[in-house]
């Protein structure tokens, strides 16, 4: 990989972060709605990437919000524990059955009708 490569991923999962940070508790998006909010419509495996790298940061980042594009808790495996990112999400309130939230249209929140560029 060159270092322009290494310095455009690297600036991806930034404002991958930055999309993150701004979920509000007792919602969720999807890998694909931050994607395509940063203009990377077809990227939600790098938005996952970033997701999976972001537990090396020193402030941590709202990680468990973010949830597949069925609402399924597809990246618990990459918390501390498997029950860890449901546990996280119960405790803002939202209900989660067989790994997948409830009522997720009603808590999805859509970074493009969210938030400004």
């Amino acid at each position: 990989m060159s270092q322009a490569s290494k310095t455009t991923g690297n600036d991806f999962f930034e404002q991958v972060y930055a999309v993150v940070r701004l979920i509000p508790a007792g919602r969720v998006t999807s890998y694909g709605a931050i994607a395509r909010y940063l203009g990377a419509a077809r990227s939600a495996r790098m938005v996952g990437w970033a997701m999976n790298a972001s537990h090396s940061l020193e402030d941590p980042l709202p990680a468990h919000r973010v949830v597949n594009r069925n609402g399924m808790l597809s990246g618990k495996m990459h918390f501390e524990h498997p029950g860890a990112m449901r546990e996280l999400l119960e405790q803002e309130g939202i209900e989660i059955e067989n790994d997948k939230v409830q009522n997720f249209s009603v808590l999805f929140w859509d970074p493009q009708r969210e938030l400004t560029l």
